[in-house]
């Protein structure tokens, strides 16, 4: 009797029953089929193209980091008129920023450079040599004479200043009030420093970054220092000088 009562109350030795499957569902734990994803070939030509790019942009970046080219620095501070010599020099590499307005002297034309050039105007040490800053030693300075140049903004220098023209320069005081320069060479704070200059060279800003004018002049030698010094204030006004009609 015991036993008869254990078997109905065990329910087959105490397992627990397994529900039969469904229809249609997997056998033996295995998973329903996924539909396969839709390729997209227009997005993956996308990366292949903007990987491309990329390349030659990066490549491109080498290529112009490595357009250098071999300047000439000088070493030591040069005078106006005077030739360079080769114990002030010194080889530099850099990038190539030569244009109309801008003509680097390449370290292969030092030869010629310190045979056949003067400076145009007084050179400090660490400058990187241009065409710009030189003069033919044909064309150098007389005995006696020196050229100075001068950073001068509009109103201190006639408007229709050109080369070869004769100037007076005039030390002209500052009014604290404007901040302007008097450049009418009739104020009681104005000096004449020399009245016979002959204009070298004129240089005129760039239109679009502005800046002053850098004017070359040719002056004796005597007057050079005291008119270098007002340049460098920025105290310089230069006057037309009227030609002989006799």
């Amino acid at each position: 009797m015991k036993t008869r009562e254990r078997s109905a109350a065990g329910g087959g030795g105490g397992r627990q029953s397994v529900p039969a499957p469904s229809l249609g569902a997997p056998v033996g734990g295995e998973r329903l089929p996924v539909a396969p994803r839709e390729r997209k070939p227009a997005l993956a030509a996308l990366a292949v193209l903007l990987i491309l790019i990329g390349a030659l942009g990066a490549t491109v970046m080498v290529m112009r980091a490595g357009d250098k080219v071999s300047a000439v620095v000088v070493t030591k501070d040069v005078p106006a008129g005077e030739k360079i010599p080769e114990t002030s020099i010194k080889e530099v590499m850099m990038s190539d920023i030569s244009d109309a307005n801008l003509t680097l002297i390449r370290w292969s034309q030092r030869n010629d450079l310190t045979h056949n050039y003067q400076t145009r105007t007084s050179i400090l040490a660490g400058s990187v040599l241009s065409q710009q800053m030189l003069i033919a030693s044909g064309d150098a300075v007389p005995a006696g004479k020196s050229i100075v140049g001068l950073s001068l903004k509009d109103g201190q220098f006639p408007a229709d200043l050109r080369t070869g023209v004769t100037v007076a320069a005039y030390r002209v005081g500052t009014d604290t009030t404007t901040g302007q320069s008097d450049s009418s060479g009739s104020s009681a704070d104005s000096t004449l420093i020399n009245g016979h200059l002959t204009v070298n060279s004129i240089s005129s800003p760039d239109s679009l970054s502005g800046g002053d004018s850098v004017v070359n002049v040719i002056v004796d030698s005597a007057d050079a220092g005291a008119l270098a010094v007002a340049a460098s204030a920025n105290e310089v006004a230069l006057v037309l000088v009227p030609t002989s009609s006799g």
